[in-house]
């Protein structure tokens, strides 16, 4: 179900993405509330003394209700200035009742309001219990429980918690709707953290799309990662579906830009991907939370509204109207180049700019607005050299056949040029340190490991790659992984080298030959970029004996690795 039409606020694509803290809540605990109505152990401090306070947990009212609000009771000092505010509604006697006039001195003054159904949501003690009747104490009815006794606590799609930061969040002003006064949301499900299991009516939905949801399955349609002993990860097929969803979606030109949920440890990865993928002129936007939403100091509410802020602001447009930062990142009121962030440590603020050479680019928030200080010079979106406009249809790819070593043709996109899941290529990173057992007689044969992702890639990965995470700030590696990978270009697989953890230096592949130089990318930014330039360029031409490679099978791989080299140099 998408929003409705404005013609004086932009709208803005929301994609919900995978074990997103952003879009996770804590555990629906029954309120004591409910435990004293049905009879049930309060919960209780420690030392035995119940809880002072239920959790308020946002919800509905199903029918209207009139409460009386205690005058001066928002804040302790506000019978101090008495004089300043307009009579009360009323007043409540010592037995409850309503009366207009006081009738006495312990009458309280009291403001007379009617909440509806229609007011949205509102802060109200969980009353729900378990099928069986007892209280709800976590996510499952016991602790490991299986799926099927499990409850859901992240959100299928963006609505609920931009639904909840406006309702309930108080922006500087002291008033609500910190999103819907400055935009309009559409919602996609990318490749969700929480899934409808039963289905959904396409009359229920609040994402946009056309058609039921039909039943989901954990670990395929969604992935979340509480309970912990149900956590699932995305397998490589979900990066073309979301790469399709998101370019789909910013190709209609309705919208003003787009933000990006999830986990925060991996929203450095998506975000570059969708960086160097996504064809757009409009700004992407990723944000993850460190602590989930509701959570005391949740960090993740505050992220989305700076973000909605950054792209209406319109900071990042160039003279034509085109985004010209790419993707970013913003957390903690900072905005991070997509290619150069990374989380650093799980707390507010934990995020890092690698890389030695800026990657904080600007500010959002407090004090002032969005503002910018610098703009990346590298290629990004409308203007990668690997979006999915500029891949081709297909790449050569290889494949061992008999023993030898063949090229094999590889589809990159089908209808509508959409990716193709299984042209998501195979990059793997191969890490070095010192003090290693090293098998100087052996050379590469002493690498099992690597050998045996050589082998595999040829037989189930017709596009593959390795990543060495070397020395700095040359990216070298040791003698026997060298051989290894060594042997690993003339089969075909691209080598990118970059420097150890946060590189501040760039890697200069004129010091590694066969290699391409990854620049100061870290490993997992280096991995990505591989992926997408193997589905650009296709694998390198592999010899005939990769361990013995002719003067011109050398050349035609050189050849080809300067290719690779163009787009690291320039991405």
């Amino acid at each position: 179900m998408a929003a409705s039409q404005s013609s004086f606020k932009p709208k803005i694509a929301v994609f919900s993405g995978p074990t997103a803290t952003i879009q996770n809540t804590e555990p629906l605990v029954t309120s004591n509330k409910a435990r004293e109505k049905y009879n049930l152990p309060l919960r209780a401090h420690p030392g035995g003394s119940p809880i002072r306070f239920d959790a308020l947990r946002a919800q509905r009212l199903a029918a209207p209700v009139t409460v009386y609000i205690e005058q001066f009771s928002a804040h302790p000092l506000e019978r101090d200035g008495a004089e300043l505010y307009a009579p009360p509604d009323g007043y409540i006697d010592p037995a409850g009742n309503f009366h207009k006039e006081r009738r006495g001195p312990n009458d309280v003054p009291v403001y007379e309001v009617t909440l509806r159904p229609e007011d949205g949501l509102y802060p109200l003690p969980y009353m729900a219990r378990q099928s069986n009747g007892q209280a709800w104490e976590e996510d499952g009815a016991e602790s490991y429980a299986l799926p099927e006794k499990c409850r859901q606590p992240f959100f299928p799609d963006g609505s609920r918690l931009f639904e909840e930061i406006d309702r309930l969040g108080i922006g500087d002003e002291g008033v609500s709707c910190q999103l819907s006064a400055k935009a309009e949301f559409d919602f996609y499900r990318a490749c969700p953290s929480g899934g409808y299991t039963k289905g959904l009516a396409e009359s229920l939905r609040t994402d946009v799309g056309v058609g039921d949801i039909p039943p989901e399955t954990l670990g395929k349609n969604f992935f979340p990662y509480r309970p912990g002993h149900l956590r699932r990860e995305p397998p490589t097929t979900m990066l073309a579906r979301l790469t399709n969803v998101v370019q789909q979606a910013l190709k209609q030109g309705s919208y003003g830009g787009a933000i990006w949920l999830e986990g925060s440890p991996f929203v450095e990865e998506t975000s570059y991907w969708l960086n160097l993928l996504i064809d757009t002129t409009t700004p992407i936007v990723g944000n993850a939370s460190q602590r989930a939403h509701g959570a005391v100091s949740n960090d993740g509410d505050r992220n989305i509204i700076d973000s909605v802020d950054y792209i209406v602001s319109r900071i990042w447009a160039d003279e034509r109207g085109r985004d010209a930062v790419g993707a970013v990142v913003i957390q903690d009121e900072q905005i991070f180049t997509s290619r150069d962030v990374q989380k650093g440590d799980a707390r507010p603020g934990g995020y890092v700019a690698t890389g030695g050479h800026g990657g904080i680019i600007g500010t959002t928030g407090q004090p002032g607005p969005a503002a910018l200080t610098f703009r990346p010079v590298k290629l990004h979106t409308h203007a990668s050299q690997v979006n999915l406009t500029r891949l081709p249809e297909s790449v050569q790819g290889t494949r061992k056949e008999g023993g030898a070593i063949r090229t094999v043709t590889v589809r990159i996109k089908g209808e509508g040029g959409s990716l193709i899941p299984t042209a998501i290529p195979k990059v793997t990173i191969v890490k070095h340190a010192r003090y290693l057992q090293e098998d100087e007689v052996g050379g590469a044969a002493s690498e099992v490991d690597i050998l045996a992702r050589i082998e595999k890639n040829l037989r189930d990965a017709t596009l593959a790659g390795f990543v060495a995470e070397g020395s700095a700030p040359f990216g070298t590696m040791s003698n026997s992984v060298e051989a290894a990978l060594r042997r690993a270009v003339f089969s075909g697989m691209p080598v990118v080298r970059v420097g150890r953890g946060n590189a501040e230096g760039p890697v200069d592949p004129k010091r590694n030959p066969l290699s391409v130089g990854g620049s100061n990318l870290t490993a997992t930014k280096a991995r990505l970029l591989l992926m997408a330039s193997l589905m650009k360029l296709g694998s390198l031409p592999p010899a005939a004996d990769p361990d013995n490679p002719t003067n011109a099978e050398r050349d035609a791989v050189d050849a080809k690795l300067a290719q690779y080299q163009a787009i690291f140099d320039t991405h």
